[in-house]
């Protein structure tokens, strides 16, 4: 895998991923164009296990009409600083979900498939998860 961050302008970068998209980096506080860079570390947490959770839950025939996960983070207050606790709540929507499906596709993504999480788990950072079933 190999991604490219180039520099635009001020605290502004450009990220381009292998496959060509690119997304928009922003440091700035007062500018705010584009995502700060450790938002987007959540956000590849969000979108990794989010992937694992509705492919396994596709995989046991759920019908899925929707899903979200809200994650809150906090960090050290010293520099590096560091996330050092990170929560991801699942909604998940759908017709005739079992929760102990859900609930099993959230474990699994938490303790064996989603290499983002387990990645920072591994250097520290306390990950929780949580789900809740909505009926469409």
């Amino acid at each position: 895998m190999q991604v490219e961050v180039k520099w635009l302008k001020e605290r502004q970068f450009e990220g381009v991923s292998g496959s060509g998209s690119r997304v928009l980096i922003d440091g700035a506080r007062e500018d705010n164009q584009g995502v700060r860079p450790l938002e987007m570390l959540l956000l590849g947490v969000g979108g990794c296990s989010s992937y694992d959770v509705i492919g396994m839950l596709e995989k046991a025939r759920q019908q899925v009409t929707g899903c979200r996960v809200e994650i809150s983070a906090e960090r050290a207050d010293a520099v590096p600083a560091v996330f050092t606790r990170i929560h991801l709540h699942f909604v998940v929507t759908g017709q005739g979900l079992k929760d102990n499906q859900v609930k099993r596709a959230v474990e699994l993504s938490a303790e064996k498939y989603c290499s983002a999480s387990i990645m920072l788990a591994a250097g520290g950072v306390e990950i929780s998860h949580d789900y809740q079933v909505v009926e469409a």
